[in-house]
């Protein structure tokens, strides 16, 4: 097995056939959820700056030996973006026992995850500079981060006015 396209394909989700994106997306959300129930959001937040670091170097690696760039079944960006995003949004570790459809953290959580959906396929702004001219790791990762970060601040705005 290789270690490395495990990690940056998020434990092979990202071949799913159909919208490897989302399905990475989908895979992330939980994990960091289930983080946020024993952690802090500032941990969370630090996780992912940690694991965007490795990202970037495993992707650069991966790109330079197949000769591509920011293959479909890449979605360690999305993991990235979804966990930043929920960094932001819950003011407090999550109490999974006490989620229910009026608890606001399950509301920015749900957001969060759509606002980055959103942002990571519209590709708004500098989201989208970043997309189509950084290249390497960096290109890969770096849209998606910054999708993640305005999905949780604007969840958190949200969120804080609900």
């Amino acid at each position: 097995m290789d270690i490395r396209l495990f990690f940056i394909s998020v434990g092979y989700s990202g071949f799913s056939p159909k919208a490897p994106g989302t399905v990475g997306t989908l895979v992330a959300l939980p994990i960091g959820v289930a983080i946020l129930t024993i952690l802090p959001p500032s941990s969370l937040f630090l996780i992912t700056i940690l694991i965007s670091i490795f990202a970037v170097k495993a992707i650069d690696s991966y790109e330079a030996e197949t000769g591509t760039h920011d293959e479909k079944y890449i979605v360690i960006d999305e993991l990235a973006g979804m966990w930043l995003a929920l960094s932001f949004s819950p003011g407090t570790e999550v109490d999974i026992a006490n989620l229910s459809l009026e608890s606001p953290i399950l509301w920015q959580i749900v957001l969060s995850f759509l606002l980055f959906r959103l942002f990571d396929i519209w590709k708004p702004s500098i989201i989208g500079e970043i997309d189509k001219k950084v290249g390497g790791g960096w290109g890969v990762m770096g849209d998606d981060l910054v999708a993640g970060l305005v999905a949780g601040i604007l969840s958190s705005f949200v969120g804080y006015i609900l």
